[in-house]
């Protein structure tokens, strides 16, 4: 792994170029860089007042980093050059590499040349803005940006540049120590320099906006960092869409990856992830703040009762929840308030102790001392200008001092982010009370900590399957072929018999067989099953789809009584993540009800016993009404061996579909399976 310090907390910054490395150096000395500004052209005698430097021989030592500020051709000779002198890293501002391959000629071969170029020498890019070390001053960023000086933040690092820009003009009291751009990820990507950032002392946790991921393995890395170091990392991936997708192929050199293989990543990996850039700083926000959160339960607190129905409607879709309070905390509460007052969580403690500083401390003190994992009180500041604040600064003082007092952690909770002012949002951050915006995204926030909480308390996950084996020329295994691998693993597969000429029936032994043509995907379209065949008209049935199918090879299976529900079982490779197995309803109700959930590689079976829980025939599958309920443990068995089978064979596999797996109440049976692998030479 490379050394990245000197790259990302340089003491000497060398500035290489043109138009764009002038405001590169404008703007560090603006941010108060203290260390050595180094600015190099042979056509300018100045930048912002600074003395130039010919070229890299007239430095007065090797720097730590350079910003290269040239066209991408030139940018080739200057990274060589900086990689001779040791210079500790590079940010290459150009574009025209590996992400513009679709617009222009060259770039891929450019990239080449350009990871040569560097060697050992670690880079960021090619089409980076650079960083910006908020704790230091240190900044390498070509362009405006709403940074703001602190000695302890969040990290943001972001595959666009805009969307970072942007988020550093936020006004929500965040505050961020660390922005970086990634470029195009030719050398160093996510995982690299997000695991850096978080072994810098004063960064307490990443937020990341990713287009494509660099490095499966990397994130895998990465994620273990996090949980060592107790820093949470929350995400924000494009490509939910497929306009997202396609606009992310054409932005990055990155694979984006398919979204549903994405969000199993992230969940595996105990990344939160979340889908706007408000429920992204909230995250963050609480992140910096408390951490991540040992559980969901919540109190919130208002003068309002609209208020606090309105964020119990909130909770009701998200995995949060406002528990009744006991009977003595309730008394407890019950003390400190007026006799019309109703007590419960959420608490609408009316406006009977507005602005009675003392009453207010006592009765948020009085709700904050339950067995909850984050208490609110929603508050909404008046309108600054034209507005008294009187009134409600005792709200502030009180649960400043009941947060205090307790040591509970506590937030402020503001309906509107226009509503809570900065310096407001600055003075409860400073007291270790965070401030959140947003009903919605507040809730999401302590969502998506819990969920880091809980997946940190578990062991962490296997290194991904089969990810970075390519696919090669495939071959496509019949059914019988397909069942007899999977049974080798365990799977529970009908005693079925391969038929190829009418004599082959006298095998048979039974009343009713199932008949079907092999070498063919989908049968049931094609007509080349016929059911409930006595043995006398099996040969029939043969010689039919022979003439009209042109199948000679076919399989005889015992019929399987009408099952409980259907399961289909679906292993696919995934560019980025290796191999996924995705469970869903199956048979007829596969594509019509679209109800499934996705895995990646190697899983286990709590895995799959919660995978099943999330389905929207969990119901079903449960006993629904007084039934019985499938046999799940039969269920999770035929699943795990299928499982099993695709790790083993991670090398090869391509493609798995079982459609479906019929289960009773005592037993489950893989009805139909077909396995696609790279051909064996």
């Amino acid at each position: 792994m490379r050394d990245l310090k000197r790259l990302l907390n340089p003491k000497t910054i060398a500035f290489i170029g043109g138009r764009d490395a002038a405001e590169a150096v404008r703007v560090c000395r603006r941010f108060g860089f203290e260390g050595e500004i180094w600015p190099i052209s042979p056509s300018r005698s100045e930048m912002d007042g600074i003395k130039i430097f010919a070229s890299l021989d007239d430095l007065p030592s090797v720097p730590d980093l350079a910003f290269v500020g040239v066209n991408r051709n030139a940018a080739l000779g200057v990274v060589r050059d900086l990689a001779a002198m040791g210079v500790g890293g590079a940010i290459i501002y150009a574009s025209g590499f590996q992400e513009s391959v679709a617009e222009i000629d060259g770039g891929a071969e450019l990239q080449i040349e350009l990871l040569a170029a560097a060697g050992d020498m670690p880079i960021m890019g090619p089409n980076c803005y650079g960083i910006i070390n908020a704790a230091t001053g240190a900044c390498c960023w070509p362009s405006e940006h709403g940074v703001a000086r602190v000695d302890r933040g969040v990290a943001i690092l972001s595959q666009s540049t805009n969307i970072v820009i942007s988020m550093s003009m936020q006004r929500r009291a965040l505050p961020v120590a660390y922005i970086g751009t990634v470029g195009n990820q030719a050398q160093l990507g996510f995982s690299d320099i997000g695991a850096a950032l978080l072994e810098m002392d004063h960064i307490t946790a990443l937020g990341m906006y990713v287009e494509g991921i660099d490095s499966a393995a990397g994130f895998e890395e990465l994620a273990a960092t996090a949980r060592r170091l107790g820093k949470p990392i929350v995400v924000v991936k494009s490509g939910r869409s497929e306009a997202a997708a396609k606009a992310t192929l054409s932005h990055t050199a990155a694979l984006a990856g398919s979204d549903v293989a994405a969000d199993a990543f992230f969940k595996r990996l105990g990344m939160a992830r979340v889908d706007s850039f408000t429920e992204f700083l909230e995250t963050l926000k609480l992140f910096h703040v408390h951490g991540a959160l040992t559980g969901n339960r919540l109190s919130a607190m208002s003068c309002s009762g609209g208020e606090a129905a309105h964020i119990s409607d909130v909770a009701r879709d998200l995995n949060v929840e406002f528990p009744a309070l006991t009977d003595a905390h309730k008394k407890q509460v019950k003390d400190t308030l007026s006799d019309m007052v109703t007590v419960s969580n959420p608490l609408d403690y009316h406006t009977f102790i507005w602005a009675d500083q003392k009453r207010m401390t006592a009765s948020f003190g009085a709700m904050l001392s339950g067995d909850f994992d984050l208490s609110f009180l929603i508050l909404d500041w008046v309108r600054q200008g034209r507005c008294s604040e009187v009134d409600w600064q005792p709200a502030i003082a009180a649960i400043l001092e009941a947060a205090r007092t307790t040591g509970r952690k506590t937030g402020v909770l503001a309906s509107l982010p226009e509503n809570m002012p900065e310096e407001v949002a600055e003075q409860l951050m400073d007291a270790g009370v965070v401030p959140l915006c947003g009903f919605h995204d507040a809730l999401v926030a302590v969502q998506a900590s819990a969920f880091v909480a809980d997946m940190w308390a578990k062991p962490p996950a296997q290194a991904l399957a089969g990810v970075g084996n390519g696919e090669d020329e495939s071959e496509t295994l019949d059914e019988a072929a397909s069942k007899q691998a999977l049974a080798a693993f365990g799977a529970p597969v009908p005693m079925g018999n391969v038929l190829s000429k009418p004599s082959d029936v006298e095998q048979l032994r039974g009343d009713k067989y199932a008949l079907k043509a092999l070498g063919i995907a989908h049968k049931t379209e094609s007509k080349a099953v016929v059911l409930n065949l006595t043995l006398s008209g099996i040969p029939a049935a043969m010689d039919e789809m022979t003439h009209r199918l042109g199948i000679t090879r076919f399989i005889a299976e015992p019929m399987a009584p009408k099952p409980m529900v259907e399961i289909l079982i679906g292993v696919t490779r995934d560019a980025p993540f290796g191999l996924s197995l995705t469970l869903g309803a199956g048979g007829v109700l596969a594509e019509v009800m679209r109800d499934s959930e996705t895995l990646l590689l190697p899983c286990d079976e709590n895995d799959i016993r919660l995978a099943l829980q999330r389905l929207k025939i969990a119901p079903i599958l449960n006993g629904y009404r007084g039934d019985r309920g499938a046999d799940i443990n039969a269920i999770v068995a035929a699943v795990k061996s299928i499982a099993d089978y695709a790790v083993a064979n991670h090398t090869t596999i391509q493609e798995l579909d079982v459609n479906p797996l019929m289960v009773w109440s005592n037993g489950a049976l893989v009805v139909d399976a077909l396995i696609v692998r790279n051909k064996a030479v």
